[in-house]
């Protein structure tokens, strides 16, 4: 037998694969991880199909509780853009990475020791430092000297405000407003309240980002260009 003959049968001895067997092995983790995973579908009744919907029900809980939470619309202080009986999607993480609500925004907010002890669903219409006045000749909010034309999503036939104010938002708050103003327990209700009517960015729960149900009405919630031309109160852009 030469060399070469002597070189192939040790390289052959010497492999797996010359048993014919090219399946990987196993990692041992893996293994444990089936193995804790059939011991923990042994353990609980249903077996596997309880601990799925035991997985589903955590990650909705969790949802529910960090990134978004349903939310029903209580009144029709919000019309036409969002009926009593809709539900919309609150989007829990808008403002927790060094965001700030902003004018125009719809907001859910804790409105105890503010509005009542309950959660509310608003327009923003100023933020700390803005000068809100309602209303100029023609009957329009103005913000920072600036008219806010809102008939795109005023209720019909509501003016912006039958009671006139003229207000400047503290540091750290909101000027909250309803869509359908003549039906609407706002800010403007409570400036003899505590805290003036003004609520703190903190009471702020999320920004409703969706109309989830009923179905037919699935849209998305988007800040109106109106208050996109605002400027700041510092003379900036808002």
């Amino acid at each position: 037998m030469d060399t070469e003959t002597q070189h192939t049968e040790r390289d052959r001895s010497s492999h797996p694969s010359a048993t014919g067997d090219t399946r990987p092995a196993k990692d041992p983790g893996e293994r444990s991880r089936f193995a804790l995973a059939s011991r923990a579908a042994d353990a609980v009744p249903g077996g596997r199909i309880t601990l799925t919907v035991l997985f589903c029900l955590v990650s909705v809980l969790l949802l529910n509780l960090f990134v978004a939470q349903p939310f029903a619309i209580p009144s029709g202080s919000m019309e036409p853009g969002l009926r009593a009986g809709d539900r919309v999607l609150v989007n829990k993480l808008a403002y927790r990475f060094g965001a700030d609500p902003q004018r125009g925004d719809v907001v859910v907010f804790d409105g105890t020791g503010y509005f009542g002890n309950a959660d509310y669903v608003k327009r923003v219409v100023g933020v700390g430092g803005d000068h809100v006045v309602c209303c100029d000749e023609k009957g329009r909010i103005q913000v920072n000297g600036r008219p806010v034309d809102e008939s795109t999503f005023l209720y019909p036939g509501d003016s912006p405000s039958e009671d006139p104010f003229d207000v400047v938002v503290p540091d750290g708050t909101l000027f909250l407003l309803g869509d359908h103003r003549a039906d609407s327990s706002d800010s403007r209700a409570h400036l003899g309240s505590p805290g003036g009517g003004m609520v703190p960015v903190g009471q702020v729960i999320g920004r409703a980002d969706w109309i989830a149900w009923p179905a037919g009405r699935w849209t998305r919630l988007t800040r109106p260009a109106a208050y996109a031309r605002v400027p700041a109160a510092n003379g900036g852009r808002g």
